[in-house]
């Protein structure tokens, strides 16, 4: 089945698809219809949605509900997200499976409603206290929207982590059309960790705080252990490298337009070629590597320079990269892009 609908509305259907047992949460612009959907949603399928007194509430009720191992989301943007950043380094630290939604704002502070990247770092490198990773995923289209969010559902559980859905004002506003998914997701069996008040999970134990030193060191040790495995799960997706000469590479909202810039270049006879990561977290190192090495790269990123960061740590040859950005939810345009590509080639005005 095919249907017309918002980014933010499309979280929502991939989350019920992925089989979402309760949604807490607190609107904001411009995430709120995630909220909205969940209110309209949920309750017809008998699930929970409720609306939390704040987004440091809402991060808290998922630990609860997370404890006793049920399918839990929120979203947020901006400055809910700091406010939950506490919360999620407790669900990490208890090792309890999340999906927490971002669709990203301008920044710092409270900043504006327009699209940005500003909140690669607090995602991607854990914005809260500790020694802990998220999973986080980068969709680029509406479709994505959807299923990625049921891929964070699977990964969480998976991996009893928190995982990050990071999109910005673009995605979540833009409508396209999607393919519904088919059938609701299995529900995984938890019996085994969460604690439901009955004789089989009666010895299951929820807790993140180890008073001993060498208990709280050997339990960051299996966390990262953990963290280590989940490298096997890093997705790319690579468009016209193969026999570029030039690589254009950003994620999301971004990804899309440097698409665009890359079909505009070749028709100028410029061999240019798109690196997405669909993965933040795990990095897809390999990936970039792979189409990368010792090209010129123009990353391109709604935001000061954090996504070019991880390009130039994970790039195993430390070649010429080149920050193409726009802030405080501005949009690259294509065609700057572009002049920025063909001056990076070398080719005159």
């Amino acid at each position: 089945m095919r249907k017309f609908v918002r980014g933010n509305e499309a979280v929502m259907i991939g989350a019920v698809y992925a089989g979402l047992d309760a949604y807490f949460g607190y609107p904001i612009t411009p995430a709120s219809e995630i909220a909205h959907a969940a209110a309209e949603y949920l309750p017809c399928l008998g699930k929970e949605f409720l609306q939390a007194e704040c987004e440091t509430g809402s991060a808290n009720m998922m630990y609860g509900a997370a404890s006793a191992g049920k399918k839990v989301m929120s979203a947020s943007a901006g400055p809910g997200m700091s406010l939950m950043q506490e919360g999620i380094s407790y669900l990490a630290g208890a090792q309890l499976p999340a999906v927490i939604v971002n669709i990203m704002r301008a920044g710092p502070g409270l900043g504006n409603i327009y699209p940005e990247q500003g909140d690669y770092n607090q995602s991607v490198k854990s914005g809260g206290h500790g020694n802990y990773k998220s999973i986080v995923l980068a969709p680029a289209s509406v479709q994505e929207m959807c299923d990625l969010t049921i891929l964070a559902f699977d990964l969480a559980f998976k991996y009893r982590n928190p995982a990050v859905v990071l999109a910005d004002a673009v995605l979540g506003q833009m409508m396209e059309s999607i393919t519904v998914p088919e059938k609701v997701s299995e529900t995984p069996d938890t019996d085994g960790w969460a604690v439901k008040g009955n004789k089989k999970t009666k010895d299951n134990l929820i807790c993140s705080i180890y008073l001993d030193a060498d208990r709280q060191e050997m339990h960051n040790v299996l966390l990262n252990k953990k963290y280590e495995e989940m490298k096997k799960e890093a997705k790319a997706e690579s468009y016209l490298t193969k026999d570029a000469d030039i690589i254009l590479t950003g994620y999301g909202t971004s990804a899309r337009i440097a698409r665009s810039a890359v079909d505009v270049l070749r028709e100028k006879g410029i061999k240019a070629g798109l690196f997405r990561p669909i993965t933040l977290s795990p990095f897809p190192a390999e990936g970039l590597n792979a189409c990368a090495l010792g090209k010129k790269i123009i990353v391109v990123e709604m935001s000061n320079g954090q996504y070019r960061d991880d390009v130039l740590l994970h790039l195993e040859n430390k070649q010429q990269v080149i920050l193409f950005n726009r802030m405080g939810g501005n949009l690259p345009k294509v065609a700057e892009l572009v002049e920025a590509a063909e001056k990076a080639a070398g080719v005159k005005a």
